[in-house]
Parts: structure tokens; C-alpha cells; sequence
């Protein structure tokens, strides 16, 4: 296993959630947005809960396009219960191609990073939240900051 597929599978067990609803889903968007502003990142943001889209904001320099690519990285993420970025690189470390191998349609899912999964405590994904503007890797490393600043404010609070 290589270290960025060591990464990613660390983070699927510290990035969990007591319950995720959908006040959550707005704080944790606007902290993503308003984070996003100052930093002038050209993305969209989004976050579902089970099928429905419960956040979602566009900044400036972002696209329809961007609204495209993260429709298919949370199919991804949705339908692997894992990161987009680790659907991805799962793929690469078996010496595979997401979009050759996956059996899925590529206009539909795409294995880049930038999504991550919704995942309770017990283990159960409830959604994704994710962005689409950047090269994947900071689309990924993005939305993992966020949850871990949204979970250690969280935690603060309780």
C-alpha cells in the first residue's frame, strides 16, 4: 500500500460524526464557503444528506462544469462508501483504471479527488460533502480541512 492510500484510509477513521443532520449540513457549508471566499477559491461546494442535496454554493471563477465533476465524484463516493480521491487510488495501487476498469459509465462517476463521505461513528455513510475547481488533490485536502476544523469546533462545544 502506498502512503497516500495509507492517508486516505486513516482518514476514513478519524473524520466521523456522533450524527450528521441538516443544520450540520448548512454550518458545515457556510464554513466551507466562507473559507473558500477568503482564500478566492474558484469551486463549487456541496453536501448531500442520504439523496437529497442539502448545501450547495458556487464562488466566483467556478462553473457549470465544476457542478458536473462534483455530481460524479459523490456518485463515487456515494457508491464506494470511501473518498473520491480513494476510489481513485485504490484503482491506481491494483495497477487499474477507474475509468477503463470500473464497469461504470465515466459521464457519470469519475474517482478524483474532492468528495468524502458523510460516515458515523458506527461506520454508516449518511451523505458526502465535497468541491470540484481545484486539481483533485487539493479539491480532497480542502474538504478534509474543513471537517476537521468543523469537528474540532464541534467537539469544543460539547
Amino acid at each position: 500500500m502506498g502512503e497516500l492510500g495509507d492517508r486516505l484510509r486513516d482518514e476514513e477513521v478519524e473524520l466521523r460524526f456522533d450524527d450528521f443532520t441538516l443544520e450540520d449540513a448548512w454550518l458545515l457549508g457556510a464554513q466551507m464557503r466562507q473559507a473558500a471566499a477568503v482564500e478566492e477559491l474558484p469551486v463549487v461546494i456541496g453536501i448531500v444528506l442520504g439523496p437529497q442535496r442539502a448545501f450547495h454554493a458556487a464562488l466566483p471563477g467556478s462553473s457549470a462544469d465544476n457542478d458536473e465533476w462534483l455530481a460524479r465524484k459523490t456518485r463515487v463516493a456515494l457508491r464506494y462508501g470511501q473518498a473520491s480521491l480513494a476510489v481513485g487510488e485504490s484503482f491506481r495501487e491494483r495497477g487499474k483504471d477507474f475509468d477503463a476498469d470500473a464497469r461504470l459509465d465515466p459521464g457519470e462517476y469519475a474517482a478524483h479527488g474532492g468528495v468524502v463521505p458523510l460516515r458515523l461513528q458506527g461506520g454508516t455513510v449518511v451523505g458526502a460533502v465535497g468541491v470540484s475547481g481545484l486539481p483533485q488533490l487539493d479539491d480532497h485536502s480542502f474538504v478534509v480541512g474543513q471537517l476537521r476544523r468543523y469537528l474540532a469546533t464541534a467537539a469544543a462545544s460539547a
